[in-house]
């Protein structure tokens, strides 16, 4: 590590972090006390470990708390393999998840809200172990550290440093000028949010356990169920129509619900990449629907599945009601498209995002007006503002990086030697952390069957697809390291 860096700081940033992790873990061996569960057990002993070490950690604040850029992106890149590292761990010690790798793989799709799981079935887990994996999708979403600088003291200033590398997109700002307020802001929004969907899920009728597990994975859209058949199960449009439009909304930059609620309608009317999100969503419902109404021989409920698949889909939730492996072709390429666009910047949700997929089209329409008109002078335009050259190159750069990543991890799954549907969409959904895939891994198979070696190379691609790029590439860098 070098000198530049501030190591006291970051050990105490991470022994915190792992008291707070610690502290999560007291909520499924509640659960587990409640249910009497022998698996409780296994929670109070890694409770007990990782808070003595989170203690060891950061018992003591350095005199110099001050985070910079390169604290902060060494802090993300490292906590989040900490976390899961722990966080597996009442998996194994409980049996049930006996291999490390496993468990590993399933925290981390966890954390990230991915949701792909190498569970064969579900329905033979604890109520505890249910509860822990739904949870990790939920403070995931938002994301721990954003969380640990809400609510835990840390630094001086320029923790902005931290919530950038840890947020979702690249347009990550303060909501008022102090950074942990801003946090607390998120949180309590995220919070308010959930609770109203529990409540929206108890009035159809869903048990308070599930809509409790299944609001925690709308929110994270992470998409984690609690049984096998996911939310086909319950077989209510009425539940179905809560979860889409709150998959939708958490699918939003909560930048525009805290101006939204604070009754500031003009910034979220003159949002492009809202209007984007949105067309294309009503876009591609229109088009599955049309394409898979043969099917249900009616349109409404064609639409019922097709607007609820759209949703999961590109917010990278994952739910499923229905098997869309059995549907067209055409049903089903609009489905890929969409793991890839994602949801929006500074939403829990994963993918591209729209709005770099609107600005690099933009960037391509400039490129082609620049080669008909080579004497003028065209800029990009985005919501009322001229795009600087610097944000197009670090969108650019974050595409290489993003292909590179994608076509490394399709090479190592092709060596599974599996169908081309199954290992493109396994690559595809892990970096894009949407969870089900196609084919093996569709929304009615699992991860199980693959190799230690390709779970472990999966488990990082939803890492850099969760921290978007930079945060785990920064830390290859020869340059990172020299200072």
């Amino acid at each position: 590590m070098p000198e530049t860096m501030n190591k006291k700081m970051i050990v105490f940033t991470l022994g915190k972090l792992l008291m707070v992790e610690a502290l999560f873990m007291l909520m499924p061996l509640l659960v587990a006390l409640l249910n009497h569960e022998k698996t409780g057990a296994a929670y109070g002993i890694v409770f007990i470990g990782t808070f003595l070490i989170g203690v060891l950690m950061g018992h003591k604040a350095p005199v110099d708390r001050t985070i910079y850029a390169k604290e902060g992106f060494f802090i993300v890149g490292v906590s989040w393999l900490l976390l899961s590292f722990f966080g597996a761990l009442p998996f194994v010690i409980s049996g049930e998840i006996p291999s490390f790798v496993d468990a590993f793989f399933e925290t981390v799709s966890g954390f990230t809200t991915t949701g792909a799981s190498i569970l064969s079935d579900v329905d033979t887990m604890s109520r505890a172990s249910l509860f822990w994996r739904s949870f990790t999708h939920w403070v995931g979403g938002m994301g721990v550290l954003v969380f640990t600088v809400a609510f835990i003291p840390l630094a001086s200033g320029r923790t902005m440093h931290i919530l950038k590398a840890e947020m979702p997109g690249h347009i990550v700002g303060k909501l008022v000028s102090k950074v942990r307020v801003s946090a607390q802001i998120l949180y309590v929004i995220y919070a308010i949010l959930t609770v109203i969907e529990i409540l929206l899920l108890l009035l159809g009728g869903m048990p308070l356990f599930d809509s409790v597990l299944n609001s925690f994975a709308t929110a994270g859209t992470g998409g984690f169920s609690m049984t096998s058949a996911g939310i086909g199960l319950y077989n209510s449009p009425y539940l179905e129509g809560v979860i889409t439009v709150f998959m939708i909304l958490f699918g939003v930059n909560f930048n525009l619900i805290y101006f939204f609620l604070l009754g500031k309608i003009l910034p979220v009317l003159k949002s492009e990449e809202l209007r984007g999100y949105l067309v294309i969503i009503a876009l591609a419902t229109l088009g599955v629907t049309l394409n898979i109404a043969p099917m249900y021989h009616s349109y409404m409920k064609a639409f019922r599945y097709a607007v609820f698949q759209v949703a999961s889909i590109i917010t990278t939730t994952g739910f499923a009601t229905t098997d869309y492996n059995l549907w067209p072709m055409f049903s089903q390429t609009v489905l890929l498209l969409l793991m890839f666009v994602g949801a929006c910047s500074g939403s829990t949700g994963g993918g591209i995002k729209v709005s770099r997929i609107l600005l690099l089209f933009k960037s391509a329409l400039k490129e082609v007006k620049r080669l008909l008109h080579s004497r003028s002078v065209v800029t990009v335009n985005y919501e009322g503002n001229a795009v600087a050259p610097k944000t197009m190159n670090t969108i650019h750069g974050f595409l290489v990086l993003y292909s590179v990543v994608f076509i490394g991890g399709l090479l190592i799954i092709s060596l599974e030697n599996l169908d081309f549907h199954t290992t493109f969409s396994a690559v595809a959904t892990c970096i894009n952390n949407v969870g089900p895939g196609f084919n093996l891994v569709g929304p009615t198979g699992n991860f199980g069957f693959l190799s230690d070696a390709s779970k472990l190379t999966l488990s990082f691609i939803m890492l850099v697809g969760r921290l978007e790029i930079f945060p785990i590439f920064i830390l290859f860098s020869k340059s990172f390291w020299r200072g």
